[in-house]
């Protein structure tokens, strides 16, 4: 076949095994220029290197074959643009499971602690119905061992919200050791995904219609284990630095891990506030769970996105390094947030991790 290739010879040239070939041209990726009626035998023309480099380095990257597709399918530019957006999300899920990672090596390699410093928490919560919405669908709790902040949407989200937090109120009285305590963190969103079935019915609503976020902390006498669904927050202040330590299940949350959308462009998108998970009567969807260390002079906050939409977190985290006590912080925010506007609930818990008094 003149100005051909054989699949063997192309094979070489592109790096893609004969079987890959075979493969990508039954999916329609990489078609050969000839097939040969009688043999089968597959013949390429050289200018199909371009392509089928391209696939073997996306292959290499991991990319899905579908979506390898739709980039051969663009413009230069455009593929460009999609392969930065496909590493970003790598990237953001490489960070989930490094933090899984971390917890399950941290809890299969027990070292014992080098000091007999008793921790505890020193915390205070407030919600409040905002300066313009005409109730408050939020619910915020803080205790000895739960902290909690949930944020209700839909014809019962109060009741919704407050369900969310009272299916975790048996962990506020009981000393879990940190090795339970996720296992039954994720019981106890089961139960309230039970809890707004009956709502829902009680409520005569879709049960996609009634829901809530929740973020939450469980202490347990050295660490802090967090369940979080939504776009409430938490975040933590040590040595003066300020930390996210969730990721808002939003669509421009989704649409940022994607290199689509900037973080200043997102606090204007019109869709800033559209879930992508909550928990709601319809289904269970998946929790992010995980423990903390704590350490001596940590400062916790829990909000709900009435304070993070319109307080910016360096504004946040001057504030809760000028406030000293906890009880001052939760009402200094809450005011900065109706300063701000108050166009939401506002809820905000916040806890110091201090030493226990002799």
């Amino acid at each position: 076949m003149d100005g051909l290739l054989t699949i063997g010879a192309f094979s070489k040239a592109c790096r893609l095994s004969p079987k890959a070939l075979r493969l990508y041209d039954e999916l329609g990726l990489l078609r050969p220029e000839r097939v040969d009626p009688e043999t089968g035998y597959r013949y390429y023309a050289a200018g199909q290197l371009e392509r089928a480099r391209l696939v073997a380095w996306l292959r290499r990257l991991g990319m899905p074959l579908a979506r390898i597709r739709d980039v051969c399918a663009l413009t230069p530019a455009a593929a460009a643009e999609e392969i930065r957006a496909y590493w970003a999300l790598v990237e953001a899920e490489t960070a989930v499971r490094r933090d899984l990672a971390t917890f399950l090596v941290d809890q299969l390699t027990p070292a014992p602690r080098k000091d007999t410093t008793m921790l505890e928490l020193r915390y205070f919560a407030q919600s409040d119905r905002g300066l313009v919405r005409p109730a408050n669908q939020d619910t915020a709790y803080a205790g000895t061992r739960l902290l909690a902040v949930a944020d209700g949407f839909g014809p019962a989200g109060a009741p919704a919200s407050g369900a969310a937090v009272e299916a975790l109120r048996f962990l506020d009285t009981e000393d879990v050791p940190a090795g339970d305590v996720l296992n039954l963190l994720e019981d106890a969103v089961r139960g309230a995904t039970d809890a707004l079935r009956d709502i829902a019915t009680t409520a005569e609503a879709g049960p996609e219609d009634v829901g809530t976020t929740l973020t939450a902390l469980v202490w347990t006498g050295s660490r802090l284990a967090l369940v979080h669904i939504g776009d409430s927050r938490a975040y933590l202040l040590r040595d003066g630095a300020l930390f996210r330590i969730t990721h808002d299940h939003t669509v421009v949350q989704s649409m940022i891990d994607e290199g689509r959308l900037t973080p200043e462009e997102a606090t204007a998108h019109p869709q800033r506030a559209l879930l992508l998970k909550a928990l709601t009567a319809d289904t269970s969807p998946a929790v992010d769970l995980r423990l903390h260390e704590a350490r001596p002079g940590d400062r916790y906050l829990l909000c709900s996105d009435g304070l993070s939409t319109v307080v910016p977190d360096a504004r946040i985290r001057a504030l809760l390094t000028a406030s000293p006590a906890p009880d001052d912080a939760v009402r200094t925010l809450v005011e900065e947030a109706n300063t701000s506007g108050g166009p939401d609930n506002v809820s905000c818990v916040v806890a110091d991790v201090v030493e226990r008094a002799a």
